[in-house]
């Protein structure tokens, strides 16, 4: 942000081969954050795209002042992307989502009401959505990845899969990242609920499903988050 206020929020957004999805994602979130008012800005990760995403990016962050493109060499994975996105960003408060629009950031106010309400360090977006709306081995592995962790954890959480958060940078600073791909969202759960914060959790709708275009495969994405989360545990619990 190259202005004289203090940024308030940073919204963390990283991307693969979104180049449709760009210009309507981020007219979405500026009209919804000039509506609540406060400084902030955007960071747009190019996770190694290969398609036109980061030249769209590149044009937008030319006419806004306020958003910030970061390109990787390659592509890293989200845990990477999103550190990169962490690292460059100076809000206060950091929100993060996916670019394949699947998340709407119409529901951000939602997000800071939670936190102002719960005084929540770390807030986790929960998609609604009805069973049939998902496919089957999709919605199933979320069930059971979420029950796994919220018994590592010892708070109930829904969605796992949900990169729909918001998280202070005082806390983010506690913890180090070091997964890959959508560890992420294991590891800061588990990392995160280790230091004592407060958990807060919001109902968001879910746009509509992006199934073809999903990097994850189900089950064995449970599995391994039924694996990182022991790992993750013993990890914590020897710190």
């Amino acid at each position: 942000m190259r202005s004289d206020s203090p940024i308030h929020y940073s919204i963390v957004v990283p991307f693969y081969n979104e180049q449709e999805n760009v210009p309507q994602l981020y007219v979405k979130i500026i009209d919804t954050m000039d509506a609540i008012g406060e400084p902030y800005e955007m960071i747009f990760v190019d996770d190694g795209s290969r398609d036109g995403t980061f030249r769209q990016l590149s044009e937008i962050a030319q006419a806004d002042e306020r958003v910030v493109v970061v390109r990787l060499r390659r592509n890293f994975g989200q845990t990477a992307a999103l550190k990169a996105g962490f690292d460059h960003s100076n809000g206060e408060i950091i929100l993060s989502m996916d670019g394949d629009l699947q998340h709407d950031p119409a529901e951000i106010p939602k997000l800071l009401a939670a936190a102002a309400r719960g005084g929540g360090d770390f807030v986790i977006a929960e998609r609604e959505f009805a069973r049939q709306a998902m496919p089957p081995a999709r919605y199933y592995s979320n069930v059971i990845g979420s029950r796994i962790l919220s018994w590592f954890i010892g708070s109930a959480v829904a969605d796992t899969q949900c990169g729909f958060r918001l998280i202070r940078r005082d806390l983010l600073r506690r913890v180090t990242l070091t997964g890959r791909g959508y560890e992420i969202e294991t590891e800061m759960l588990i990392k995160l609920a280790r230091t004592g914060a407060q958990i807060e959790r919001v109902k968001v709708a879910r746009l509509e499903y992006q199934g073809v275009r999903s990097h994850i495969r189900p089950f064995r994405d449970t599995f391994r988050t039924c694996m990182l989360a022991v790992r993750y545990r013993y990890l914590t619990g020897r710190s």
